[in-house]
């Protein structure tokens, strides 16, 4: 049997895992711990796109809170995530803010439009993971992210949560995926806690996807 030829084999070993990061932020936090994920996911060796879905709030709800009217006009010109995002990833991380133990309906109102994408199977054999913040410590981080990967089976997904896979898992506490306590105020800044954190995802799911796709 043949061998290939060396520029085939080279292109093989070395094609860029692609990786999406599409997320919801009302107020900033979410929207900081993705771009550490895409600064990070550069910095593995990935090709980032880093996606905001759109904002479905009414004006009235977004200016009855300053901090949240504030992210919304930082960020109002910054790329929507499409289906394509999707599609085009060997690996994707979700991210929303909890909403009563739950998704955002902003994102998830972004996953429901994926049924054309799903039903050709071109969500499917993808590497995912989440990440998730909170007002108090027991706010729904766990239920978020797991409520999260119940999608990810149904598109058929390789999920990859960090688990306890680095010592640093023990400080940040979170086995399903990296989270983030914002306080009373909502105003609690990311620490080195939740950056080597966030960098350790970004750095199993790009290495997991890259395997995959090689």
């Amino acid at each position: 049997m043949p061998l290939p030829a060396a520029g085939q084999a080279a292109s093989k070993i070395t094609r860029m895992t692609n990786l999406s990061i599409i997320y919801y932020s009302s107020t900033g936090t979410i929207h900081a711990m993705a771009e550490r994920l895409a600064e990070a996911g550069q910095k593995a060796g990935a090709e980032v796109r880093l996606r905001q879905v759109q904002e479905l709030a009414p004006p009235e709800a977004i200016a009855s809170n300053a901090a949240w009217s504030q992210h919304f006009d930082r960020t109002k010109n910054e790329p929507n995530a499409t289906a394509d995002d999707v599609v085009w990833a060997d690996a994707v991380l979700f991210g929303s803010p909890t909403r009563y133990g739950n998704v955002a309906s902003q994102l998830k109102q972004f996953i429901d439009t994926l049924g054309p994408q799903w039903a050709q199977g071109q969500l499917a054999d993808k590497v995912y993971a989440g990440f998730t913040a909170t007002m108090t410590a027991h706010g729904g981080q766990e239920s978020t992210l797991l409520a999260l990967y119940n999608t990810f089976y149904h598109f058929g997904g390789i999920i990859a949560p960090p688990g306890y896979t680095d010592p640093l898992k023990f400080v940040d506490g979170n086995p399903y995926g990296v989270s983030h306590v914002t306080g009373g105020n909502n105003d609690a800044p990311l620490t080195d806690v939740q950056f080597a954190a966030l960098d350790h995802l970004v750095q199993r799911v790009v290495r997991i996807a890259g395997k995959l796709s090689a």
